[in-house]
């Protein structure tokens, strides 16, 4: 599936408008959620319809993007199903995929650039979960 849930805050609108025309280009449908202005927003509004997707299947994988990125990340693993990943780096962000099987990426605008961002993206959604002794850990990640 060729579908990606997107959301940002007010720190991640350029992030997600370069994202998503990179995407779009690579032939992803994007469904956006994130907010399409630098006006200060609240990251929970933004991310809960992310993690809503993947959680339901609706989408296999999301992106989020705010200042630091943590603020994203912590509201997105609320969700049962979900195993957000602040990531900074692409070698981060393939251990998050190969050992831990996130499905949505948190990306820090504050702590990353454009091509750094447009890097870890394509470095989440080409790699992948090796299972073996890591599904043994990522099958006890949940708490119901």
């Amino acid at each position: 599936m060729r579908h990606i849930a997107i959301g940002n805050d007010h720190a991640g609108t350029n992030y997600k408008n370069a994202i998503v025309a990179h995407l779009e280009a690579k032939g992803y449908t994007v469904q956006n959620y994130g907010t399409n202005s630098d006006d200060s927003v609240d990251y929970p509004d933004f991310v809960h319809p992310v993690a809503n997707d993947v959680e339901t299947g609706k989408a296999p994988f999301g992106i989020i993007i705010c200042g630091s990125g943590n603020g994203a990340a912590m509201t997105a693993n609320k969700h049962q199903k979900v195993r957000a990943a602040l990531c900074w780096t692409k070698e981060i962000v393939a251990l998050a995929r190969e050992h831990n099987d996130a499905n949505i990426l948190s990306i820090p605008a504050r702590f990353t650039s454009i091509p750094q961002a447009i890097a870890m993206v394509d470095t989440f959604l080409e790699t992948e979960f090796e299972g073996g002794r890591h599904q043994r850990r990522v099958d006890k990640i949940a708490c119901s």
